[in-house]
């Protein structure tokens, strides 16, 4: 019988407490012995579910059903349950209705529909799209010639403009401003997929595709910051103070694990409509037992509170000011 090692946890109770669990016989093999250890070494009462980091989805946190999900050195959240937050609730998603609860997986926080509203982190795997239907023709025939002699597809500019475009639509759905390396994955996995869009004079047979996809995603943003796109909106010059007027300073981007970092209003909604909810929250952040509300004008005014924070780089005493309920245990992972 395999001796278990032991393993140690980190624990965030909230956002000002945050301990060690260290558990000599390694990670439980149940939920509820692990539940047990975290109540007994950390003095909780009461009722409580867990989450912990997600590698798959970039780290965001997401519930966790199964100890065979840790591994030494992970981390865990403690969520408080009470009977108003375990109450189920029915979304309804491209016409298929999935039971979900009501405080579900945090760093993806706004159910406010909008064409830029991001439902997925950047993937382990990134998946090329179907490019047009001859393009697709091409690419197939290339193909097909690559693994028969090793010859190469010689693109047309039409081609090479399609690919790039839907390369470009693609990535925009998991980040705005994606890093080197995720250029790398998408450059490698196109022609993982396309073997006769390889360059045998490039160290990695795709540094060309790597470097065309970032003139593309700056092309790209360009675009869409002329239709208003409020994530590319706020890296703009007129948006920038005096000293960071530079194109490539002072660039906001999202953190490792958040998923809309400055999202548009969503469908339906003004800006005079968010501000009266928000003033609306203003009361009801005096009442009690009042959480179920709070949550939902606070997942509402999401994209107007994100303004705040980001775009207009409000001091925290503005911020405790205008959205006090953004600084109780309940919201404040969703900054």
């Amino acid at each position: 019988m395999a001796v278990k090692r032991p393993a140690k946890l980190r624990v965030i109770l909230n956002p000002d407490d945050t301990r060690k669990l260290i558990l000599p016989d390694g990670i439980p093999e149940s939920m509820e012995q692990l539940m047990d250890e975290v109540k007994n070494v950390c003095g909780l009462s009461g009722n409580f579910r867990l989450q912990y980091q997600d590698r798959d989805f970039g780290d965001a946190l997401v519930n966790l059903t199964s100890t065979a999900e840790l591994e030494d050195l992970a981390t865990i959240k403690v969520i408080p349950v009470t009977d108003e937050c375990s109450q189920v609730i029915t979304l309804t998603v491209c016409d298929e209705i999935v039971s979900s609860q009501s405080d579900d997986t945090e760093l993806l926080s706004t159910p406010s529909s909008s064409v830029s509203t991001r439902t997925q982190m950047w993937p382990r795997e990134f998946l090329i799209p179907t490019f047009s239907y001859d393009s697709e023709l091409q690419l197939e025939k290339g193909n097909a010639v690559f693994r028969s002699n090793n010859t190469r597809l010689t693109l047309s500019s039409k081609t090479k403009s399609d690919i790039l475009e839907k390369l470009a639509e693609e990535i925009f759905k998991f980040k705005a401003y994606p890093t080197d390396a995720d250029f790398s994955d998408v450059a490698e996995a196109l022609i993982k997929k396309h073997p006769c869009l390889s360059e045998p004079g490039s160290y990695n047979r795709c540094y060309g595709w790597k470097q065309r996809l970032k003139t593309k995603m700056g092309n790209y943003r360009t675009q869409l910051k002329g239709l208003g796109c409020s994530e590319v909106l706020a890296n703009s010059l007129k948006s920038k103070a005096p000293e960071d007027g530079f194109a490539a300073k002072n660039i906001k981007r999202p953190k490792r694990g958040e998923a809309n970092h400055i999202p548009d209003i969503p469908n339906g909604e003004t800006p005079d409509k968010l501000e009266n909810e928000r003033l609306s929250l203003l009361t009801e952040a005096t009442k009690r037992n009042n959480r179920a509300v709070i949550k939902a004008k606070m997942d509402k005014t999401f994209s107007l509170r994100r303004q705040d924070i980001l775009a207009k780089e409000s001091e925290v005493e503005e911020l405790k000011e205008r959205w006090p309920a953004l600084f109780t245990m309940d919201e404040a992972s969703n900054v």
